[in-house]
């Protein structure tokens, strides 16, 4: 598989994550001035929560990511006299900031508000306790500035391992996708695929907006999968742990016959295992991705067959060489079925 360029936005706006912060992480954000936050952008993950610079040290203000005021920053606002928290305030309000959040359900003082409203700061205001907060807000940044990349193919959770099905146009991946799901498997994304590196290592899998969970299967149309197999048929997204390459039957070409994986595909400096999988009339391609499945379970737990039998092989080997009698099948004298 090639994939194509990789991509990363370069910013979002205010506006944006306070809405997607609600409705996808369930936060709320509740707006506290009357600023267009469709003017403010946001260009990095990180946050910061800019105790120094309200004490007077500004010389490393990271004043171009989200900046939360805490419990600790608001007590020690009200700590101050009225002439020394308006200083304290305005001094943050000199930078370029993209917003400011008030966690904890604090306020700040009318006149620090208007301040930040003559400033063109949004101000926003939750009950949730900074640390958790944080968390949350930290984790959909990192998701939105994440490097991506859009791959063609199915993507399924089956028994629980996220399988990406890849192969040349109409070879019959959202056919084998269809099956899966009509056996009980999770459908996350057909056709488009949008692969997310998260971490070192991890490379989670997801579809489109305008795709969500539909499918176009040749010679029968659009199917709704939710709307057909219900919510337990769906992912919003699934780590993608195996690549499956499903090709016509080739010849010439030398196919696995004792380790199931043998090779390995890199997706944004991830390595995955992919498994080649010619097909041929007859051939029951729902079943083995199971087994494939299942066989990567195996193997992450300690167990690897092809290895079993390597080693009962050598064994076998060793001992004709040793001279030892030869071990039948083991069986019952008075079995008679």
């Amino acid at each position: 598989m090639r994939p194509q360029q990789s991509f990363r936005k370069e910013s979002i706006t205010v506006e944006y994550l306070a809405e997607r912060m609600r409705e996808r992480v369930g936060a709320e954000m509740e707006p506290v001035n009357g600023v267009d936050v469709s003017a403010r952008t946001v260009t990095e993950p990180s946050i910061h929560r800019p105790g120094l610079a309200l004490a007077g040290y500004t010389e490393l203000f990271t004043h171009h990511r989200v900046q939360v005021l805490g419990n600790t920053e608001c007590r020690y606002l009200a700590w101050l006299d009225d002439d020394a928290r308006m200083e304290a305030f305005s001094r943050l309000l000199g930078f370029d900031l993209p917003c400011i959040v008030l966690t904890d359900g604090n306020t700040i003082p009318d006149s620090l508000r208007d301040a930040a409203t003559r400033a063109g700061v949004p101000l926003f205001r939750t009950q949730e306790a900074t640390v958790p907060f944080m968390g949350r807000l930290r984790d959909f940044l990192e998701d939105q500035f994440s490097e991506q990349l859009t791959l063609h193919g199915s993507l399924l959770d089956v028994y629980g391992i996220g399988l990406l099905l890849t192969g040349p146009a109409g070879i019959g991946k959202s056919e084998v996708a269809l099956d899966l799901v009509e056996r009980g498997h999770r459908l996350v994304a057909d056709d488009v695929v949008i692969a997310t590196k998260k971490t070192e290592g991890v490379l989670m899998g997801a579809g489109t907006d305008l795709a969500q969970h539909f499918m176009e299967i040749r010679g029968l149309g659009i199917v709704d999968v939710r709307a057909m197999f219900g919510v337990r048929a769906i992912r919003h997204q699934k780590r993608i742990e195996v690549i499956v390459r499903i090709h016509p039957w080739d010849e010439s070409e030398e196919y696995t016959r004792i380790d199931m994986v043998d090779e390995t595909d890199r997706i944004l400096s991830v390595e995955l295992p992919v498994v080649k999988l010619p097909i041929v009339p007859g051939k029951n391609v729902t079943v083995i991705c199971e087994v494939i499945a299942m066989n990567y379970l195996l193997r992450h737990y300690g167990y690897d067959p092809a290895e079993v039998f390597k080693k009962r092989l050598h064994d076998q080997i060793q001992r004709k060489r040793d001279g030892a009698p030869r071990r039948g099948i083991e069986w019952f004298e008075h079995d008679t079925e």
